[in-house]
C-alpha cells in the first residue's frame, strides 16, 4: 500500500518533467498553429519539439521566447518583428542561422553557438555584440542599432563574405583578425559600414585609434534630393564640405 501511494504521488512529477514552460501566449499560440501543442495553458511536450530543426515564429507579437531551451535540436530560428527584449539562446547549440532582427533587444549572447553561419540581428537596441566564438560565421547584418562595440575577431574574419552595420552611430573600433580583408572588402563605399568605423586587431585601452575629422556638414537632403533638417524614420543623405555623402536613418 505504501509502494502504490509513492507511486500515485510521484506520477504528476513524471508528467509534469515531460513539460516545457511557455508563458507568452503568443508564443505558445504560434506553436499550436505550428502544429507542436493543442491547448493554450502555458506548457508544450517537450517530445513534440526537441526534434525541431527550423523555427519560424515571426511577427506574432511574441514578447517572451521562454521555452526556446527546450528545441535542443534547433538549426534555425526566425523570431524577427516581435516585442522581444531578451533573447537566450544559450542552450541552442546546433543554432546555425539567426534572423531576431525587429525587436527590443537589448543584450544577445552567442558564445554557446558555435555553429551559427548567419545572424541578422538589425534594428534592435543592441550595444554591445561579441562574435568571437563564433567562427562559423559568412553572414552578419546588424544595422540601425546603438552598437559602442562589436567583436568580430572570431580567428575566420576572411569567412565572413557579407557584413552589413550601417546606421550604427555610435560605434567607432571594430574589432577583427585580418585588418586588410575587412578593409578591402567591408567599405563605406560599398555599404557595409558607417563613414566612422575603422578596423583593428585590438579595440580596448590604448589600442583603440582615435577617430576625428575636419569635415563640416554643408547640407541635409531627402531621398528627393531636396534640402531638409533632422527627421526621424527618414532616410537622409547628410553632405559634406570633403565630398563625402553619409546616408543615415535614425529610429529613435
Amino acid at each position: 500500500m505504501t509502494k502504490l501511494f509513492l507511486l500515485l504521488f510521484a506520477f504528476p512529477f513524471f508528467g509534469l518533467a515531460q513539460n516545457t514552460y511557455v508563458p507568452d501566449d503568443n508564443f505558445e499560440q504560434a506553436l499550436i498553429n505550428l502544429g507542436y501543442d493543442n491547448v493554450l495553458d502555458d506548457y508544450v511536450l517537450m517530445s513534440s519539439i526537441d526534434t525541431v530543426i527550423s523555427l519560424l515564429v515571426f511577427n506574432q507579437n511574441i514578447s517572451d521566447l521562454t521555452g526556446i531551451e527546450d528545441f535542443v535540436n534547433l538549426k534555425i530560428l526566425r523570431c524577427s518583428g516581435n516585442q522581444l527584449t531578451n533573447l537566450d539562446v544559450s542552450n541552442n547549440s546546433l543554432l546555425s542561422r539567426l534572423f531576431c532582427g525587429g525587436n527590443q533587444i537589448t543584450n544577445l549572447n552567442l558564445q554557446n553557438n558555435l555553429s551559427l553561419m548567419i545572424l541578422r540581428c538589425g534594428n534592435n537596441p543592441l550595444t554591445s555584440l561579441d562574435l568571437s566564438n563564433n567562427s562559423f560565421l559568412i553572414q552578419m547584418f546588424c544595422r540601425n542599432s546603438l552598437l559602442t562595440n562589436l567583436n568580430i575577431k572570431n580567428g575566420n574574419t576572411i569567412s565572413l563574405d557579407s557584413l552589413l552595420i550601417t546606421n550604427n552611430p555610435n560605434l567607432y573600433c571594430i574589432e577583427v583578425n585580418n585588418i586588410n580583408y575587412a578593409n578591402n572588402n567591408w567599405t563605406f563605399a560599398n555599404g557595409s559600414i558607417d563613414n566612422q568605423h575603422y578596423f583593428n586587431t585590438n579595440c580596448s585601452g590604448t589600442a583603440i585609434k582615435e577617430y576625428t575629422t575636419n569635415k563640416e556638414l554643408i547640407k541635409i537632403i531627402d531621398i528627393l534630393g531636396q534640402k531638409t533638417h533632422f527627421k526621424k524614420k527618414e532616410v537622409l543623405f547628410y553632405i559634406y564640405n570633403d565630398g563625402t555623402v553619409e546616408k543615415k536613418i535614425f529610429i529613435e
